[in-house]
């Protein structure tokens, strides 16, 4: 069986098409367009008209790459940049009139019930009890779990790209007032978080998404040239010293250093202040940088649960689309479990 995935995040629009024999999606295809959508927002946060237009080619792109690779699908989605516009609607409706691919949002939560998912099935039972932390452009997720899908999950509005914009953007490089101001938003964010993450007491913290792996990369782990299959970790104490370098330049020679690429570069300190905030408040010394994240977790939970799965778990499916019919996998029936301590 061959699938393929689409997700339109804040700055690229990324199709993976793999192969799904043995219950492994091993990637055949990836591509990617980008579109900085996070960049085209109105002030009310709604999605510019020539946003739209491209996103719309950028989904009918990979829908037609899907197909010459002869995959299933796509199962599209967007993150947090579509999730929180008022016109979301029309956003996913659009691109399912014009593409025939049925685009949706998923719960915050529910992405870091799939981001767990892909850490979980990568780092292995031998990882015990495990915390994941996923910093998007408009969010960060955080699950806790000791099995396949977590105990626990949450989606809190600390993306890197979405703070950027809200404290960053005044001058470049930023004053300290404004990056006092940054910290104590992530910490009255993360409080409750934090304090369950501390309270399960972890054995294994990973962290996936492109800030993360930058972050680490800039911190010295190995450069991606060297494959998924190298272990790569990141230190807080090297996070700490990431944020005091990325404060003290503008964007433009942060896009110098190991591991910053220049697209990222203007919201790679609000990354780093989130996650250097974020291990601390949980805890945290050292975590593993996983490279599998949610498009993998979209793909294990579609090889293993079945397309039911799919169309019971997302939602604002754009209704005047014409999708290809999924692969028919039987599915159980699902739901996020989110637990909360007793006592």
């Amino acid at each position: 069986m061959r699938v393929s995935v689409v997700d339109a995040g804040s700055n690229t629009v990324r199709l993976v098409v793999a192969d799904a024999e043995g219950g492994v999606p091993l990637p055949v295809h990836t591509v990617k367009w980008k579109l900085r959508l996070s960049e085209q927002v109105r002030p009310d946060g709604s999605i510019a008209d020539e946003a739209v237009e491209r996103l719309v080619r950028a989904v009918a792109a990979a829908g037609s790459a899907a197909q010459r690779w002869n995959a299933a699908g796509p199962l599209a989605f967007a993150t947090a940049v579509v999730r929180n516009a008022p016109n979301r609607h029309e956003v996913l409706q659009r691109v399912g009139a014009e593409t025939g691919i049925r685009m949706c949002t998923l719960p915050g939560e529910t992405e870091a019930e799939l981001t767990f998912l892909a850490a979980r099935r990568w780092l292995g039972w031998h990882a015990g009890p495990l915390a994941l932390l996923d910093i998007g452009g408009g969010s960060l997720e955080v699950a806790f779990g000791r099995g396949r899908l977590p105990d626990f999950a949450a989606s809190l509005p600390l993306g890197a790209n979405r703070l950027t914009q809200e404290f960053l953007d005044l001058q470049d490089p930023p004053g300290q007032p404004e990056l006092r101001a940054l910290r104590r938003k992530v910490r009255h964010q993360l409080r409750d978080v934090a304090a369950r993450i501390r309270w399960e007491g972890p054995r294994t913290a990973a962290v996936t998404s492109r800030t993360f792996q930058q972050l680490a990369r800039l911190c010295g782990s190995a450069p991606g040239r060297h494959g998924p299959f190298v272990r790569r970790e990141l230190l807080r104490k090297d996070l700490r010293e990431a944020v005091r370098t990325l404060a003290a330049l503008p964007a433009a020679e942060r896009a110098q250093l190991p591991g910053i690429s220049a697209p990222r570069a203007r919201q790679s300190l609000a990354g780093a202040v989130v996650g250097h905030t974020a291990l601390k408040l949980m805890g945290l010394r050292r975590v593993v940088v996983c490279p599998w994240a949610i498009r993998e977790g979209v793909l294990l939970r579609y090889i293993e649960d079945g397309a039911d799965w799919w169309t019971d778990t997302t939602t604002d499916i754009s209704t005047n689309a014409t999708a290809p019919a999924p692969v028919p996998v039987p599915a159980p029936s699902t739901g996020l479990r989110i637990a909360t301590p007793s006592g």
